[in-house]
């Protein structure tokens, strides 16, 4: 009898009762309930967070940054309600206490009171780190508390997105404040510049009539030095002039009747002494003239010099925005200038109040300059004049002694005026000195005033000044400058889809090792019979890969239609699993041919050690160096790789890999169970009274 006959007998026994027949509907369902529940009980657990009782406390109680409020708890208390995540109840810091503990609430989150003051202190002068306070307890549920860490990562993220917000836009705000400050004063400085230029201006002219001044003042304190000479000798003159002509009136009154002889005696000496007389009459005379001609020159020449600085004083030191460092010694310069044209003034004023007797005694002058000389040429003749001799004295001594008076009178003013004048003189050089000193200071100045205004107007160009769009934008990529960008290939749309690959073939390995629970790994007729070996395989391995198949169909339409699971690869997903269940039936197969009863435990063994290195949860890398060693001798670990590509999409280079795995797998397992039947055919005692039967 061949094979197929064989396994079609072996199904038909199910068919004939009713617990039979349950027991084959049940053994066809087995991995739909398996796995559909399982996959079903995960399909999206992170979807459904939002079922989860977790207590929210907020004991913020704000804070003030700029003259604004700042309340960042209410910020996340109001994001959080918002949201989907968790079901968030809002209760006081003790009751959060009493829930995490008695498994009211999973976990709690806290914003403490000082969490925005903390958070404002990012912009003061000693910034603080603002504390999100989660409470978990693993005695509730230890994957809540792994998922809160990875949610409230965000949250802390976006809370310290928030606040680096704000401090970054204060500071793009300062960066603006400055720009608009430093464009103020430059052009501050633009207006300082133009004035100290004018200043300079103003301190060269002022430096040019000074020198002009200080010839003047050096020519007028020269001159009166001569006139003071001048008038000292005209007083000593005029005076032994009048004690002479006074001495002679005498002699020439008292003595009448000597005066013939006596002149006749002196005619020589009255010679000399009246051209002496008209010699200094003339001297005088001349200096008189100087005198006049200068002195309101000097007074002139003083005052433009007066005037000039405190010109120069008020621009440098009273209408400029910033006064000039040089400010007290030009008020000094500016008291000596005009204390100098005050001596001029009463120089002048001296001379211009005595212009009359000036007038007189340049006219008197003149008299006796004539009247000497006229003497001096008669004296000769004296004596033959002595009637008109005397009388010419008379005048003569008369006209000397208001001579003495005046140039005794001139003496004195002029000794004033020489003293002004030095005085004048010195304090013009000073001023002359300290107008060159301050026109090189104001050259520097003006070099230094364009310096300030040129860096002032760079210093503002390179000062950032943002509008609010680009203050947003830059705000927003410094405080949050690094984004992730992901891009998932093959993306499994929800959590029962990802575990899909790792519960499917479970489900059929379990749906194989319950059949054979019912079904037996080798017919019985056929090892009666003695068929052969392979025959005997066979006819035990078809039935249960064709309910196999029957279970992949089942359970697949189920997962799809029922349940949602999107396949990239629908129709080739049905087909390896057809493989799937035909090699996990051959080797289920021959553990229980071989090893009989213990092949059951076997079985199970097998599936633990499968599952725990397939790598269908973590990554087989992250489990212990006993599981990553046998990761590659597994067929499952082939299977789960391979369903993964099917389902959610990838190369099918792991899927070829696999069927020729599975295939193998097959191949070997048959021909073990082939060898197992050969040996089943000699009966010996262990098969008539087995140690173990289960």
């Amino acid at each position: 009898m061949r094979s197929p006959r064989l396994a079609v007998l072996e199904l038909r026994r199910f068919g004939r009762g009713r617990l039979p027949r349950a027991a084959l509907v049940a053994l066809l369902l087995l991995p739909l309930l398996y796995g559909a529940l399982y996959l079903w009980s995960f399909w999206d657990p992170y979807g459904r967070l939002d079922r989860i009782p977790v207590a929210l406390v907020n004991d913020d109680k704000g804070a003030s940054v700029a003259g604004k409020k700042l309340s960042a708890g209410e910020d996340i208390t109001k994001g959080l309600r918002d949201s989907d995540t968790f079901e968030w109840h809002e209760v006081s810091a003790a009751e959060a206490r009493r829930g995490v503990e008695d498994g009211t609430y999973y976990l709690s989150l806290t914003m403490p009171s000082d969490f925005s003051r903390r958070i404002a202190s990012s912009s003061g002068e000693a910034p603080e780190t603002g504390a999100l306070q989660v409470r978990t307890n693993d005695a509730n549920n230890y994957i809540v508390g792994q998922i809160s860490r990875t949610v409230f990562g965000e949250v802390r993220t976006a809370a310290s997105t928030k606040a680096s917000r704000s401090f970054l836009d204060k500071i793009f705000i300062s960066f603006s404040d400055i720009h608009g400050a430093t464009e103020k004063a430059a052009k501050g400085a633009d207006k300082l510049s133009g004035g100290i230029s004018r200043a300079r201006k103003g301190s060269e002219d002022l430096a040019d009539g000074l020198k002009d001044a200080k010839e003047g003042s050096g020519k007028l304190s020269g001159g009166l030095r001569k006139l003071d000479k001048g008038a000292g000798d005209l007083a000593d003159g005029s005076r032994q002039v009048a004690d002479g002509t006074g001495a002679l009136a005498e002699k020439v009154n008292g003595v009448a009747d000597k005066v013939g002889p006596f002149l006749k005696d002196n005619e020589k000496s009255i010679g000399d002494t009246a051209r002496l007389v008209a010699d200094s009459a003339a001297g005088i005379r001349h200096n008189l003239d100087t005198l006049v001609k200068t002195a309101p020159a000097a007074a002139k020449g003083a005052h433009t010099a007066s005037d000039a600085l405190s010109a120069v004083y008020r621009a440098r030191c009273e209408t400029l925005p910033l006064p000039d460092a040089a400010c007290p010694d030009l008020k000094k310069a500016r008291q000596a200038a005009a204390d100098v044209a005050e001596v001029a003034d009463d120089v002048n004023t001296l001379i211009g109040d005595q212009n009359g007797d000036l007038d007189r005694l340049d006219k008197n002058l003149g008299t006796l300059q004539k009247q000497a000389q006229a003497l001096a040429d008669r004296s000769p003749h004296l004596s033959e004049d002595l009637t008109d001799a005397a009388s010419k004295v008379d005048k003569l001594n008369e006209g000397a002694e208001k001579v003495a008076a005046g140039a005794k009178k001139l003496r004195t003013g002029l000794g004033t005026a020489k003293t002004g004048a030095a005085d004048l003189d010195t304090g013009v050089g000073k001023l002359k000195t300290g107008a060159g000193t301050l026109d090189e200071g104001m050259y520097k100045l003006v070099g230094g005033s364009g310096q300030l205004a040129g860096g002032l107007h760079d210093g503002a160009g390179q000062i950032p000044d943002y509008d609010r769009q680009d203050r947003d934008l830059r705000t927003q990529v410094m405080a949050d400058p690094v984004k992730l960008a992901s891009k998932d290939l093959h993306k499994a749309p929800n959590y029962g889809t990802g575990f899909a690959p790792y519960f499917i073939p479970l489900s059929l390995w379990v749906g194989a090792m319950v059949a054979y629970m019912l079904i037996q790994p080798l017919n019985r007729r056929a090892l009666a019979v003695g068929a052969s070996a392979w025959r005997i395989a066979l006819a035990g391995w078809l039935p249960v890969a064709a309910l196999g198949v029957l279970q992949t169909v089942a359970l697949m339409s189920v997962l799809h239609w029922a349940i949602g699971l999107e396949m990239v690869r629908a129709a080739g997903t049905v087909g390896f699993l057809c493989l799937v269940t035909a090699c996990f039936a051959a080797l289920v197969q021959w553990l229980n041919a071989r090893f009989g009863a213990a092949g059951r435990i076997l079985v199970l063994a097998l599936l633990m050690l499968q599952l725990t290195s397939a790598g269908g949860t973590y990554p087989v890398q992250t489990s212990p160096g006993f599981f990553n060693a046998i990761h590659p001798f597994l067929p499952m670990s082939y299977v789960v790789e391979a369903l993964r590509r099917l389902i959610t999409g990838g190369g099918l280079g792991p899927v070829w890999q696999a069927c020729a795995v599975l295939t193998a797998f097959t191949a070997g397992a048959l021909a073990l169970t082939a060898l197992s039947a050969h040996r089943k055919q000699v009966w010996t005692l262990d098969r008539l009274h087995p140690e173990l039967s289960l």
